[in-house]
């Protein structure tokens, strides 16, 4: 089994930070593409920024200056670090892993965290 377990949110204001941690386990082989999402109440899971093996990230447009996403890959855990927030950044942020286990690939999913931004 392979388990994504994120952590690091929280409540904070706008224009506070937080960091957002996410711990890959199990038995695997190797991590490829790794990534966060989120989805805010009322509205559909949405990409936040991914991260290739070898570093390459990827944005939506309303974080991008504001979010970092990096990786860990000798601990198998990707990271978002986030300021500036704002109340829209309000959502559950989930951890997303691309991993390689024995007889294939599989896109496994964290539960999600929760991240409040209050203003």
């Amino acid at each position: 089994q392979v388990q994504l377990v994120e952590s690091g949110g929280g409540l904070v204001q706008a224009g506070g930070s937080l960091r957002l941690s996410c711990a890959v386990s199990g038995s695997i082989s190797r991590i490829n593409a790794m990534g966060w999402y989120r989805q805010a109440p009322g509205k559909q899971r949405e990409l936040v920024a991914t991260i290739t093996t070898d570093n390459s990230a990827n944005y939506q447009d309303s974080v991008k200056g504001r979010f970092t996403i990096s990786r860990d890959n000798a601990k198998n855990t990707v990271y978002l670090q986030m300021s500036s927030l704002k109340p829209e950044d309000t959502a559950v942020y989930y951890c997303n892993a691309v991993v390689r286990v024995y007889g294939g690939i599989r896109n496994v999913w964290g539960q999600g965290t929760q991240v409040t931004v209050s203003s």
